[in-house]
């Protein structure tokens, strides 16, 4: 039992020993972070500091390449300056009187100004004036582009009319359409109406004589 005692009592003095070891290098490391950088004279000497001295006059313009070169804006003493306001002098600037040629803008009763006159009234009359406000008229629909050049009849005395559009030949009765486009009316021997559906226009094509 005594053995036992005795072990642990050699085990604690080692942990105690670890633990001032370890207390001793944080003492030290906080002692060297907040005195570390101490007072020249703590250590017994002071650095040698050079003496402050005037520095030497400029005598060289400063260097054109310095975007920051320039003199020194010249500070104003306002220990002089008077705010209170002084109506004798305003009276003498008003009594001075204008002695010049030209017009006094400020005065009512200068010269006047000489405004030529124009050469032609600035309104129109009332004809160019109605011109100018009248919309054009809209553009006139295109001519129908088929060629009606003969027709026929059946037993029931139902006209069709034969149509030619480019290269192409077209047979139709009234109400038909043609190429998609033209609608046919009323088929007569001479003529025959035509309504361009695209423009809502009807014309009458006469017969083609070729």
């Amino acid at each position: 039992m005594a053995l036992a005692l005795g072990t642990e009592n050699k085990r604690q003095v080692i942990t105690v020993s670890i633990l001032g070891v370890i207390l001793l290098i944080c003492a030290v490391f906080v002692y060297r972070m907040y005195f570390g950088s101490s007072s020249p004279s703590d250590s017994g000497s002071a650095p040698a500091t050079p003496a402050l001295q005037n520095p030497p006059a400029q005598t060289s313009a400063p260097s054109a390449a310095s975007p920051t070169a320039g003199n020194d804006a010249q500070r104003i003493d306002n220990a002089g300056i008077d705010p209170a306001l002084h109506f004798d002098k305003l009276a003498q600037s008003e009594d001075i009187q204008y002695t010049g040629s030209g017009r006094n803008i400020f005065s009512a009763d200068s010269v006047p100004i000489d405004i030529p006159k124009p050469l032609a009234p600035v309104r129109p009359n009332a004809a160019a004036l109605a011109a100018l406000n009248t919309p054009p008229p809209p553009p006139r629909p295109p001519a129908i582009d088929l060629r009606y050049f003969g027709y026929s009849q059946d037993d029931h005395k139902v006209f069709k009319a034969f149509f030619i559009h480019g290269d192409d030949i077209f047979m139709a009765r009234t109400g038909d359409i043609v190429d998609h486009r033209y609608k046919v009316g009323q088929i007569h021997p001479l003529n025959v109406e035509i309504t361009d559906l695209a423009y809502n226009n009807t014309q009458v094509i006469e017969i083609s004589q070729q």
